[in-house]
């Protein structure tokens, strides 16, 4: 990958994955000293540990979690459970199930290598809510069962079905998601499951998220149905060797504030109407196949965009004047996208908030664009491997805040001022190793920078007065 800067808008907007897999009780209603719950019931209770058994057959669970009476009592961390009011009493149900230790804030109980699924025991909570598994199916290969079977008690209920990071999981989603009508986070990420993205995913009504990232042996194609999902938010199938085009039906999800289609073998020309999807905010095609139709105009109608990546697609063509309307975006990839032409000027103008732009290994000439000074908020700035020429037009300080990220190696025409040397060698920024510009005298006489590439160079009005005296002085000493 040729930009690899942190992401701003991941740190800013962290909802678009959530880690609920803090113990709390949901109180529907509180329970007071009149209306006490009923402990959480024998098969609920005895099918917990049984999935964690499943999961890690040589941790104690009983005797680290007694049951004396109500396991929810003191659960391990991750088993979350609510309260209910049935028609007669408070009950006490299992919502959540959050397998696989992420952290010491977050320490879900552990799976060993020797972990199973947890088929039989998963159908016996009439109220969950989320089942979450993180490293769990890393070993020993592990077959994806059937969801809605897995999950049968409370099909209609569940919310929420998380799998990261199992590299052992195979098998195939088709088919497991007729049921699911409550459904709204679906996440699978880094399995070995295959047989593409069923097209049935398209026909869940309350769905918000779709992660499906990091499966290299998934393949197929995106449904031509995908703009269904009108509640959509967050559509991420990046990694998935994805064949094929994007659908134009995706500029129909006008709710979609995150597409990541990166890293596929998508092709064709992208859709003009993405430009649709005005709640846009995070859009990465990076890395596939895309053809040279240039570099969309459509973003410039996206106006709540804040990170734009299109690099290692061969769109060709020029940087279009689409900045205008874009002063909320933090960052732009556009490394290895074949564009020709100047950089304008336009985007040190208007993209007040950005934080880094990536324009390195294109073919854009002419020179820097000193407006880019104008960025208070840049941080980083690739444009290596480019045949920009030129003075750098930027000034000591701006060249000292960004430092070694203000890259422009690979770009044989640019040189410093000398007026700059000392000052850029001085601070360590990655300007050091460029050539020192030449100089003109007023009188248009090329007085070669007296300094260039480190070396000092006698020539100019001093160079030819301090050679008449030298040759004057030899004649002199020749004659006599």
């Amino acid at each position: 990958m040729t930009s690899s800067s942190p992401s701003p808008f991941l740190l800013t907007t962290s909802f678009f994955f959530f880690f609920f897999i803090t113990l709390t009780h949901q109180q529907q209603p509180s329970p007071t000293a009149t209306t006490q719950p009923q402990p959480l019931n024998s098969a609920e209770s005895n099918s917990v540990y049984l999935a964690l058994y499943s999961l890690n057959p040589d941790t104690p669970w009983r005797t680290l979690y007694p049951d004396d009476g109500d396991l929810c009592f003191s659960p391990p961390h991750g088993v979350v459970c609510s309260y209910f009011n049935d028609t007669v009493s408070l009950t006490t149900h299992i919502t959540e199930l959050n397998f696989g230790y992420v952290s010491d804030a977050s320490p879900n109980p552990a799976c060993s290598p020797r972990a199973t699924f947890p088929l039989s025991s998963l159908s016996s909570f009439p109220h969950l809510r989320k089942l979450f598994f993180y490293r769990c199916f890393t070993s020993s290969p592990v077959s994806l069962p059937a969801l809605d079977r897995v999950v049968l008690g409370s099909v209609s209920e569940i919310e929420e079905i998380v799998f990261m990071e199992n590299s052992a999981l195979v098998g195939s989603i088709q088919g497991q998601f007729g049921n699911f009508t409550s459904l709204r986070r679906f996440i699978l990420t880094g399995s070995n499951v295959s047989g593409g993205i069923p097209d049935e995913i398209t026909k869940l009504p309350s769905v918000e998220q779709i992660t499906i990232s990091g499966n290299r042996n998934l393949g197929k194609g995106i449904s031509v149905n995908v703009g269904n999902l009108k509640k959509l938010k967050i559509l991420d199938l990046s990694g998935n060797n994805l064949e094929g085009s994007i659908p134009n039906s995706l500029g129909q999800n006008g709710n979609l504030i995150k597409l990541d289609l990166s890293y596929n073998n998508l092709s064709g020309e992208i859709p003009e109407n993405l430009g649709n999807l005005q709640s846009l905010e995070f859009l990465d095609l990076g890395f596939n196949k895309f053809g040279n139709f240039g570099v969309p105009m459509f973003l410039g109608k996206l106006h709540k965009l804040k990170e734009v990546h299109l690099s290692g697609n061969l769109l060709g063509g020029v940087i279009p004047e689409i900045w205008e309307n874009l002063g909320g975006i933090l960052g732009i990839g556009l490394s290895g996208v074949g564009l020709i032409g100047n950089i304008p000027s336009s985007m040190g103008v208007y993209l007040r908030n950005v934080s880094y732009i990536m324009l390195d290994n294109n073919k854009l000439d002419g020179e820097l664009p000193k407006e880019f000074e104008l960025l208070d908020n840049l941080n980083e700035v690739n444009l290596r491997n480019n045949h920009l020429s030129g003075k750098i037009p930027f000034s000591v300080k701006f060249v000292a805040k960004v430092g070694r990220k203000l890259k422009v190696e690979g770009n044989s025409g640019i040189c410093i001022d000398k007026s700059m040397r000392w000052s850029v060698d001085k601070i360590g920024s990655g300007l050091s190793g460029l050539n020192t510009c030449n100089s003109t005298t007023n009188d248009g006489i090329s007085n070669s920078a007296l300094f260039v590439s480190g070396g000092y160079l006698l020539q100019g009005h001093f160079g030819h007065l301090l050679c008449g005296l030298l040759c004057g002085w030899l004649v002199l000493f020749l004659v006599f």
